[in-house]
């Protein structure tokens, strides 16, 4: 068990970019965004039967034909100017039933996608996810930067409405990744490969719901166009974009007067730069986001989902 290979192209001086799913799935979107514009094909994929459960079971005819597992698939884009791999997992693997993956299988997977990017001489590796922060859903959501190595700092600076992880406000030059893109990182570190993880700002309102959240995705989109020196087609992901800040502005709307006052306190010029307690005390906080987690789950007529 481990990487089966459909394809093995040629590939010159590639970067590797991997997500996973997450919160508001912005990583797994800003990929699934490039894999299409560049009609990447698919190269590899990793056998699912050490990490997963099956997701269903296949029934034809009468018969179960075949179980329904999660993908782990890699992709593949050979232009001769940037050649790329790209990784999409449908699922992390866990251990006791969490969402983000945990324990020896992670730690296995982790290791699986760094052999393919050691096996074509991967000078660089991405990863993307989501950064919780006190924004409002119609403000821009920007890029937070984490390199596994001092000399990618500077590079990461200097891209547009991009910051440090480390250098938000309140964080003590400190931070914390979830999951495999995290861990992803630090096992590249250790096999001397840089990589970086880049994560879309998404309001910290949402963070509890399965609302994608393509803004934050758009973020990540723009920085990878300029540290891969390319050009991405950002007209889907645009149009995404206005119609969830259409659909959450709408149920938004829904929300008592006196929560909306509250969050629309975000949306003060000095709210992204401000931790979100400066903002809110801790017990207004806890108020919010249950209420903002019994109005979000109402339809527009009122019902339950």
């Amino acid at each position: 068990m481990g990487i089966r290979y459909i394809k093995e192209p040629g590939l010159t001086d590639p970067v590797m970019i991997a997500a996973w799913p997450g919160i508001g799935n912005i990583g797994l979107i800003a990929l699934d965004m490039l894999r299409r514009s560049l009609r990447a094909e698919q190269m590899a994929y990793i056998e699912p039967y050490q990490f997963f459960y099956p997701k269903k079971v296949i029934i034809r005819g009468g018969e179960l034909v075949e179980l329904d597992f999660p993908t782990s698939e890699f992709f593949y884009h050979g232009s001769g100017k940037r050649d790329l791999i790209l990784f999409m997992g449908e699922e992390q693997p866990a251990e006791g039933g969490g969402v983000y993956a945990a324990g020896s299988m992670a730690y296995s997977m982790a290791n699986l996608v760094l052999d393919v990017a050691e096996k074509y001489k991967c000078r660089r590796i991405y990863t993307s996810g989501a950064a919780v922060a006190p924004i409002h859903h119609t403000a821009r959501s920007r890029a937070w930067a984490v390199p596994n190595a001092e000399g990618l700092i500077a590079e990461f600076k200097g891209y547009d409405n991009t910051v440090l992880m480390s250098d938000i406000e309140g964080r003590g030059g400190e931070g914390n990744i979830a999951g495999l893109n995290g861990l992803l990182l630090g096992i590249a570190r250790r096999r001397g490969i840089d990589a970086v993880c880049i994560m879309g700002e998404i309001p910290v309102y949402l963070q509890g719901f399965p609302f994608p959240y393509p803004k934050g995705s758009r973020s990540v989109l723009e920085v990878l166009a300029a540290a891969l020196n390319m050009w991405i087609d950002m007209e889907v992901i645009d149009e995404l974009a206005r119609q969830s800040e259409s659909e959450l502005t709408r149920l938004y709307e829904k929300l008592p007067d006196e929560i909306k006052q509250q969050l629309d306190r975000l949306k003060e010029s000095t709210a992204a730069a401000a931790g979100f307690e400066d903002l809110i005390t801790e017990e207004d906080k806890k108020k919010i986001l249950d209420d903002v987690d019994k109005f979000f789950k109402l339809d527009g007529g009122g019902e339950q989902h």
